[in-house]
C-alpha cells in the first residue's frame, strides 16, 4: 500500500500531462483550419530553355539579355517562378549551349499566353542578334 501511495503523485502528474497535450493539438489544428490554405498544384509546366551567345555578344550583352529575361516575370502574368544558370556538366553533352533557364506555369493557357505576350516579343529582338543556338523543352513534372 505504501507503494501505491508513492505512485500516485507520478500518476497524477502522468495524467495532466496528457490533458495538456490533448488541448494544445486540438487548439493547433482549430488555428490550421481557420488559415486559408494556399494550394500549390500537384504538376507544373516547366518552360526550359536553352540558349548559346555568339562570339561576338560580350559578357555585358549576355547580363543584359539574362536581366531582361528575368524582367519578363514582372511584366507577363502567369510566369510563377523564373531560374537561370550557366552550364556546368562534366558529361561534355550540353552541344554548346551554355545557359539554361527555367520558367514555371500553373497551366497550359498561362505558358500559352506568355509565348505571343508583346513583352516575350520585345525580349526576342533583343536576343536575336546575340544568340547562336537554342533548344526550348517544356514539361509537366510528375513525382
Amino acid at each position: 500500500m505504501k507503494k501505491l501511495i508513492y505512485f500516485l503523485p507520478l500518476l497524477l502528474a502522468l495524467s495532466c500531462a496528457q490533458k495538456e497535450e490533448k488541448i494544445i493539438e486540438k487548439e493547433i489544428t482549430e488555428e490550421i483550419r481557420e488559415e486559408p490554405m494556399t494550394s500549390k498544384p500537384d504538376s507544373v509546366l516547366k518552360h526550359n530553355v536553352f540558349f548559346s551567345f555568339k562570339e561576338s555578344s560580350s559578357q555585358e550583352d549576355i547580363q543584359a539579355i539574362i536581366d531582361a529575361f528575368r524582367n519578363l516575370q514582372n511584366e507577363i502574368d502567369g510566369i510563377e517562378h523564373f531560374e537561370w544558370g550557366i552550364n556546368s556538366s562534366p558529361e561534355g553533352l550540353n552541344q554548346g549551349l551554355t545557359h539554361a533557364f527555367v520558367l514555371t506555369f500553373h497551366s497550359d493557357e498561362a505558358r500559352d499566353a506568355y509565348l505571343p505576350h508583346p513583352a516575350h516579343q520585345a525580349f526576342g529582338e533583343l536576343l536575336g542578334p546575340h544568340l547562336d543556338k537554342v533548344t526550348v523543352v517544356d514539361f509537366w513534372t510528375r513525382p
